[in-house]
């Protein structure tokens, strides 16, 4: 018993000291530990697992649990669909960029057809002029019949040329194509701006469409078969965009915000269409008649004159009286084609005419756009009121107040002013 009871008193004696030998922080983290697993093995009072509500023998779950699945799902899929729109409208971008590029480097070729083919037929109208004046002056022999056959060859070259140019216009195909690729670039920006500032939705990816393929209605690329007719019987202005039926907007109710729009805001729109009716885009289509009448009549002048030269070639040498006539014909008419193809193509008659209409279409749509947008029943779908205002006045390079000037200076009765004062 005695041995037992050391025995213990030893035990008891050098765990105590070996506890105080241990370090108070180090026995503080070991019951924090054990207090942490002994908190695991605990089990709730509950159940683990939220087992769902049965009803009817089928399990139902609480709608107060599912509006938060259906908003994400929503959310996803909203989520999804915009980057589908910005995808599509990217393609767009491609695309119009693509074609500003290439409307662009036509336009530099066309330029060059009109330069070079002007200067080639001057050229050989000349030529054909000098050799006609020679060959009357050589007496006869070789020498009179190599140059009287060459100015008759050179004459009629000139005339098939010249015949074909004023078919094609060079000149105003340049213009169409310069057009086309500063309109292609107009689009680029716009929809690179809606990607960047707004909400992109399916329907601005339709508009955007709508836009390219009226544009390309408008500038064909191909001569053949879709060229634009160089002289038409009636003469309209040029229209680039999509043509709009109706307004876009249902009435949905009353209670809305004027969204920056007021009656003499209103009012003052429907002035300034007016005026751009009666002044603006009917005077560029009058310079549109008036330069196409001049065109049609160099392009008839130019090969026909080029054609009386070369039957005067023809008859120098031929007898005294004929011979006289046909050296006056062949170097006269000679010199007179060569006047008018310069006027003709070197003043680009044909681009002034695609110039006039093209800025008569400019106008044209700037009353669509103003009409189509105050056919909008519902203010709040309109675009902002003083933004708009602002817009029209920039294209018609008026201040605030002169495009407010322009309207009250209109109403009562019209006057000569036009409204724009860029063109």
């Amino acid at each position: 018993m005695a041995t037992i009871q050391s025995s213990s008193l030893l035990s008891s004696s050098f765990s105590s000291s070996s506890a105080s030998d241990i370090p108070r922080d180090i026995r503080a983290a070991a019951s924090k530990s054990r207090a942490s697993h002994l908190s695991v093995l605990k089990l709730p009072s509950g159940n683990l697992v939220h087992e769902p509500s049965r009803k009817n023998g089928f399990q139902t779950i609480n709608s107060g649990e599912m509006k938060p699945l259906i908003r994400a799902n929503m959310r996803n899929d909203e989520a999804n669909c915009n980057s589908k729109v910005v995808e599509e409208l990217y393609a767009i971008m491609e695309a119009v960029a693509d074609r500003s590029e290439m409307h662009k480097n036509i336009g530099v070729q066309r330029d060059n057809w009109n330069r070079l083919l002007l200067n080639s037929v001057n050229g050989m109208t000349v030529t054909a002029a000098t050799m006609a004046g020679l060959a009357s002056l050589s007496g006869g022999g070789e020498p009179f019949l190599s140059l009287k056959l060459s100015s008759i060859l050179l004459y009629t070259a000139a005339t098939g040329i010249l015949m074909v140019m004023n078919n094609i216009q060079p000149s105003q195909l340049a213009e169409e194509q310069r057009n086309a690729a500063r309109l292609f670039k107009n689009l680029h920006q716009q929809i690179k701006t809606i990607v960047a500032v707004g909400s992109p939705s399916l329907n601005d990816v339709n508009a955007a469409m709508e836009r390219v393929l009226a544009l390309d209605k408008a500038y064909p690329l191909p001569l053949l078969g879709t060229m634009l007719e160089k002289f038409p019987k009636t003469v309209a202005p040029a229209v680039w965009w999509p043509r709009e039926v109706g307004s876009q907007h249902e009435k949905v109710g009353g209670g809305v915000e004027r969204n920056g729009w007021s009656e003499k805001l209103e009012e003052e729109m429907r002035e300034v269409v007016g005026v751009l009716k009666r002044k603006d885009a009917a005077e560029y289509v009058r310079l549109s008649k008036l330069v196409l009448k001049v065109n049609k009549i160099l392009a008839m002048c130019g090969p026909l004159f080029t054609g009386i030269a070369a039957m005067g070639s023809s008859m120098v040498g031929s007898s005294a009286w004929n011979g006289s006539w046909g050296v006056v014909l062949g170097v006269v008419f000679g010199a007179l084609a060569t006047v008018v193809n310069t006027l003709e193509h070197g003043g680009q008659v044909g681009m002034m005419f695609e110039m006039y209409r093209s800025t008569a279409g400019y106008f044209q749509l700037m009353e669509e756009t103003i009409e189509s947008t105050l056919k909008e029943k519902e203010v709040g779908e309109r675009e902002n009121g003083e933004l708009f205002e602002v817009k029209v006045a920039l294209q018609l390079g008026r201040s605030l107040p002169g495009l407010q000037n322009l309207a009250t200076t209109h109403s009562p009765s019209p006057s000569d002013e036009f409204a724009s004062k860029l063109f």
